[in-house]
């Protein structure tokens, strides 16, 4: 609008030039002259100002500049209200944007938690079937086994067919003959089932993870001779400057912590290779080559005796140290120990003790070095050792104590933590007890059974 008043401004100069001292305008109708003079020409020069506003405001093209102010200002605030709401819309956008987002982590967390639950109950199936595959060529030798025992009861009734046939027909003339026919078969049977208990070493399987707990090292054990109701839990860590012994009432509460007593020895132990048998606690008594027998059904020692000759203290450890000089074990024909001398150069040397006194029942001499033995363990009266503690070991030698012969085997073992401390034989179980890096597992054994009748021998 101002900007057409200045395009009128040289028309009304124009008109005032000439007639300057005869126009009267009064200020309220148009323009408003605060000075007038004449220059040398006699030109009437006026000094004026543009007229008021409502008086261009009334110009048609006015009215229309203010008619298109008019819609520009209202398509400005049509533009600021849309750019709210886009702003809002947008937020809105955003929000829902950021919930999508904790959908999709969720459903993917919830499609890894499915995939991660059905792979570990996939492990664990697995797990239990490679758990049993040891068992199918002991279960093809017991099929075998069974074969000869009911051939056996097939010769018995037979027998029991003949005997009643000659009963019927000659009297009691051959009775105790045929009685003690039956007899002595019996017998056989009977030795033919006894023997099924023990076998030679095949192979090892595993380990099974029962629990992680204590130290680097330690030994856990079970009564090998405890009836089948009793499932007590034995647990020792440390291999040095400790006396407390953990009871458990079953491998259920050893794994969920339940300690259902404990038991302060009057002496410490040292290593880790102790052993329970038929309720008493057989150790080594540290710095020491005195072997004590504790009872933990009176909580007090009931014998010790010193193991003649034999090293301690670290003088002829196993491979990995752990004042593991003097080994004590169990298998079906007793309690034993294995440890070293100087008399047998530092070799193995094997004594069978007797369980109440601790005596010394019989000893072998063995020519494998014990500083050069990862562990070892006793199986039906022979000795098996392992050639090392740290992954790789396997069962490289074994000594028979019923032959007195040696042979090198080649049983390889799963070292699964890299370092083993405490590897002993149950007999009740058939399992091997394994203190692992702090880790307390179980490893499966497969062993050969070899049936001899009287008549194969």
């Amino acid at each position: 609008m101002w900007s057409l008043c200045v395009v009128l401004n040289p028309l009304l100069f124009l008109l005032l030039f000439g007639y300057c001292p005869s126009v009267t305008i009064r200020p309220k109708e148009g323009w408003q002259v605060y000075s007038s003079a004449q220059d040398a020409d006699g030109r009437c020069i006026c000094t004026v100002v543009a007229p008021e506003q409502n008086l261009c405001s009334r110009d048609a093209k006015g009215r229309q500049l203010r008619q298109l102010l008019e819609k520009v200002q209202n398509m400005s605030q049509s533009i600021e209200v849309l750019n709210l709401r886009t702003q809002r819309d947008f937020q809105y956008i955003m929000r829902m944007e950021s919930q999508i987002k904790g959908l999709r982590s969720k459903f993917r967390q919830i499609e890894s938690d499915r995939k991660t639950l059905v792979n570990k109950n996939f492990q664990e199936l697995k797990g239990k079937m490679e758990s049993l595959q040891p068992l199918i060529p002991v279960l093809e030798q017991y099929k075998t086994d069974a074969k000869l025992i009911s051939q056996f009861k097939e010769e018995i009734r037979n027998l029991s067919g003949v005997l009643m046939g000659i009963q019927e027909e000659m009297g009691a003339y051959d009775y105790e003959e045929l009685q003690q026919r039956v007899l002595n078969l019996e017998n056989r049977l009977r030795n033919c089932m006894s023997k099924l208990t023990c076998g030679k070493l095949m192979k090892i399987t595993g380990p099974l993870t029962v629990k992680t707990s204590g130290t680097r090292f330690g030994a856990w054990m079970t009564d090998p001779l405890a009836s089948p109701k009793n499932n007590r839990v034995w647990y020792m860590d440390s291999y040095t400057n400790n006396k407390i012994v953990k009871e458990y009432k079953s491998v259920a509460d050893f794994v969920a912590g339940v300690e259902s007593r404990t038991y302060n020895l009057p002496f410490k132990w040292a290593g880790t290779n102790h052993v329970v048998y038929n309720g008493s606690l057989y150790y080594n008594k540290m710095q020491s080559n005195i072997i004590v027998r504790y009872s933990f059904e009176t909580g007090r020692v009931v014998t010790q005796r010193a193991l003649e000759l034999a090293g301690f203290h670290n003088v002829y450890p196993y491979t990995w140290g752990g004042f593991s000089d003097i080994d004590l074990m169990a298998d079906e024909l007793g309690l034993w120990a294995v440890y070293a001398t100087n008399q047998n150069a530092g070799n193995i040397v094997i004594s069978q003790l007797n369980p109440d006194t601790l005596q010394i029942l019989n000893t072998w001499n063995t020519e494998y070095s014990k500083r050069n033995a990862g562990e070892t363990f006793m199986i039906c009266g022979t000795l098996y050792i392992t050639n090392s503690h740290l992954t790789g070991a396997k069962v490289y030698y074994a000594y028979s104590t019923k032959t007195s012969t040696y042979e090198y085997t080649d049983i390889p073992f799963h070292n699964q933590y890299f370092h083993m401390s405490m590897l002993d034989y149950n007999a009740r179980d058939r399992t091997l007890y394994g203190w692992n890096n702090g880790h307390q597992v179980l490893f499966n054994v497969t062993l050969f059974h070899i049936i001899k009748t009287e008549d194969d021998s």
